[in-house]
């Protein structure tokens, strides 16, 4: 059986560089609104931006990255998901964002839990979904935007074979909006450690592309400021054992990947 050995918590603001749109339903919108809409908090109304948007976006560049296949359909896209257990267990991707139980094949011992190397079906990374700042929120209540707390772009479509122009009215957050993020990585096995440099990898990789929707048009440059990676042993949960400080300060992601030999040495 598996134990879990430790929890890795990684804690900061995302900052909107450009603006930022994160679709949500369009539902209920009237005729002559908003064409594109952001995900907003049902109760405060506030944008933010979905766990699963980020980690998705994290998991979509490492696999560029990495040059791996995109072997498994997921709702309405592809992404790669190891098939053999031999693969899984060196794989950046996999060991670190998942796999689905139906996409890999395990040997007996692996099922059965006798072999601890062997259950790639665990979870090691969960993220958190990232909600907007209470200083941002204040600044936007106060900001003559367009909609609470966001601002409308309205951008031209043009058909290439009529050259007939379609406006199009797209919502997104404010450049300079921040939006606080936590990431949690599991390590079951002393293994999987090393892999932990591999989401600051990722992170460093999205501050490059694009986060959300219309990134060839200029949005969804962001960057990440981390302000916490802690390492809490089992014992934390069990007995109250402080954690372990991993970092001191506010980092970038691309810092933290260049001290990852001594911040891997701290991790029990």
């Amino acid at each position: 059986m598996t134990k879990l050995l430790g929890k890795v918590i990684i804690e900061g603001k995302i900052r909107a560089l450009t603006g930022l749109h994160v679709g949500g339903s369009s539902t209920g919108m009237e005729i002559g609104g908003v064409d594109s809409v952001v995900v907003r908090d049902s109760i405060t109304r506030r944008p933010y931006i979905p766990g699963s948007s980020l980690k998705g976006s994290l998991r979509s560049l490492m696999e560029r990255s990495e040059g791996k296949p995109f072997n498994n359909r997921v709702a309405n896209s592809r992404i790669h998901m190891c098939k053999e257990l031999k693969d899984f267990e060196e794989c950046s991707v996999c060991r670190v964002f998942g796999v689905t139980a139906d996409s890999i094949q395990l040997p007996e011992e692996a099922e059965s839990g006798e072999n601890e190397n062997a259950i790639p079906t665990l979870t090691r990374l969960m993220v958190r979904d990232a909600l907007m700042t209470e200083e941002t929120a204040k600044t936007l209540e106060k900001a003559e935007t367009d909609l609470l707390f966001t601002d409308v772009k309205t951008e031209v479509v043009i058909d290439r074979i009529t050259s007939q122009a379609t406006p199009r009215r797209i919502e997104r957050v404010p450049a300079g909006s921040q939006f606080k993020f936590g990431m949690i990585f599991n390590v079951f096995v002393k293994e999987d450690a090393k892999f932990l440099k591999y989401v600051f990898q990722a992170m460093t990789l999205l501050e490059d592309d694009s986060l959300g929707g219309q990134g060839s048009r200029g949005y969804g440059k962001i960057e990440f400021d981390i302000e916490k990676v802690a390492w809490r042993p089992k014992n934390y949960y069990a007995k109250g054992e402080a954690e372990v400080p991993l970092i001191s300060g506010e980092k970038t992601a691309a810092s933290i990947r260049g001290e990852f030999v001594e911040i891997l040495n701290k991790i029990n």
